[in-house]
């Protein structure tokens, strides 16, 4: 693209980036703490509550009074914990998500000629092309899942230094279901670098402006990648690291005030972030038009590339509400999905979508050596073909939800096992049984 649209790049593009990262970080720290509320409110509108509606008009001044309340909490430290990485644990994971932000475009190409020439001659620089972006970097993609994987350290470190067995179950758990979601997020990714062929963000939204977004092209690597970011941000039903009903807490069972908060944070920069790159990959970036070379020359309308603040700032819009509508649904999927068992998670990740992914990588490969990438939505069909075929052959458990034995157990001992399920209890054993003051009187005329 740089050479075809000779970019200025030096002082211009370094004020840009700084003004972008400025801009943006406010952004989204913003939409973190209103998030939280936002979430609040679809949540009890979903299940017919109310929601906040006291600290302000119509509740909008409760993330602040959220904020305000864990900043006068205690902090505490578990006794036996390693304070310097219980501490360090909430930062190293809210860090890899804002770092990861910064990379994303969130407009196109900005001619400085258009702006007023007081602020050029204030800024002291002349008409040129900058873009609009935090960071641009030719291997952006790569460096985006790169470091939004740094996050599930935090999570492993601050459940280690716990010295609690809840939070320890915890970090275990996130690291392992890292590990396994993050192949076919990869995968998934190197089916998109296969159809753009680059690894630039920019290049991979000038893309599908020409041709079609990619969720059209490659719809079920669309839904695995976003099943996989999911688990990678551990939003339900994938929040196994937490699983209230087995672990208290999960891996921040020991923590309180800003530390905890600072985990509740990176979760929702993590959905964010997440998010705003699911729009870049497959909903193409602030693109309003989703067919692009698959309709007609006279219909293949779309924003233009270069222009002046006013379609810069309508592009950012447009890659916010993107942003905004997939937060809502990740949103709407905690409150409606019920939460997987551990099994079934490694199961969906190791017999489910890495197989899947690795046959739409397969596909994808051969189609982009016979140069058809733009017909990509065949390769979907014929992978869900394979696999409705070849589905009745599967494997499968006979019964996925037996009973285990286990000794002592009441409800399932072992095979040759006598449980006593008698109370011993003193007081218990003492209490006679109270009469039945009907016995004996009712008679029959």
């Amino acid at each position: 693209m740089n050479s075809i649209i000779p970019l200025t790049g030096g002082i211009p593009q370094l004020i840009v980036n700084v003004i972008v990262i400025v801009v943006m970080l406010h952004v989204l720290l913003v939409g973190c703490a209103y998030g939280v509320m936002l979430e609040r409110k679809l949540s009890a509108w979903m299940q017919d509550r109310v929601g906040p509606n006291r600290v302000g008009p119509k509740g909008l001044l409760q993330p602040i009074a959220d904020g305000l309340k864990f900043i006068m909490k205690e902090e505490h430290t578990p006794h036996g914990a390693d304070a310097v990485l219980f501490t360090l644990g909430p930062g190293l994971t809210i860090i890899p998500a804002m770092a990861a932000f910064v990379i994303i475009p969130w407009g196109g190409i900005l001619d400085l000629g258009s702006l007023p020439s007081a602020i050029t001659s204030f800024l002291g620089i002349g008409p040129s092309l900058v873009k609009v972006v935090g960071a641009n970097l030719n291997v952006g993609v790569i460096y985006l899942i790169a470091v939004t994987s740094l996050g599930v350290y935090g999570v492993a470190l601050g459940g280690w230094a716990s010295n609690s067995k809840f939070s320890f179950l915890g970090g275990l758990r996130a690291s392992a279901q890292m590990i396994s979601y993050e192949i076919p997020m990869g995968l998934c990714l190197l089916c998109v670098i296969l159809i753009t062929g680059s690894l630039e963000p920019y290049a991979i939204i000038t893309h599908q402006q020409q041709f079609s977004w990619n969720v059209i092209q490659q719809p079920l690597a669309a839904i695995l990648f976003y099943t996989c970011m999911l688990a990678e941000s551990n939003r339900a039903p994938f929040d196994l690291a937490e699983a209230e009903s087995e672990l208290v807490g999960g891996f921040h069972t020991e923590y309180s005030s800003m530390r905890f908060a600072m985990f509740f944070l990176a979760e929702y920069f993590h959905v964010i972030t997440g998010s705003a790159f699911f729009a870049l990959l497959f909903l193409g970036g602030w693109s309003v038009n989703p067919f692009g070379g698959l309709v007609p020359a006279s219909w293949n309308w779309d924003l233009p590339l270069v222009g002046g603040i006013g379609l810069i700032l309508l592009q950012m819009a447009i890659m916010l509400g993107k942003t905004a509508f997939m937060v809502s649904f990740t949103m709407a999927i905690r409150w409606t999905l019920p939460r997987f068992r551990f099994d079934q998670l490694m199961k969906l990740a190791w017999q489910g979508m890495i197989p899947v992914s690795i046959l739409l990588l397969a596909s994808a490969a051969v189609m982009t050596y016979y140069g058809i990438t733009q017909y990509m939505w065949i390769a979907t069909g014929a992978c869900l073909a394979i696999i409705w075929i070849a589905f009745p052959f599967m494997p499968r458990q006979e019964n996925p939800n037996r009973r285990i034995p286990i000794i002592g157990s009441r409800f399932s001992p072992l095979p040759d096992e006598r449980v006593v399920t008698a109370s011993t209890h003193p007081i218990a054993l003492n209490d006679a049984a109270i009469p039945d003051p009907r016995q004996g009187t009712m008679s029959i005329h």
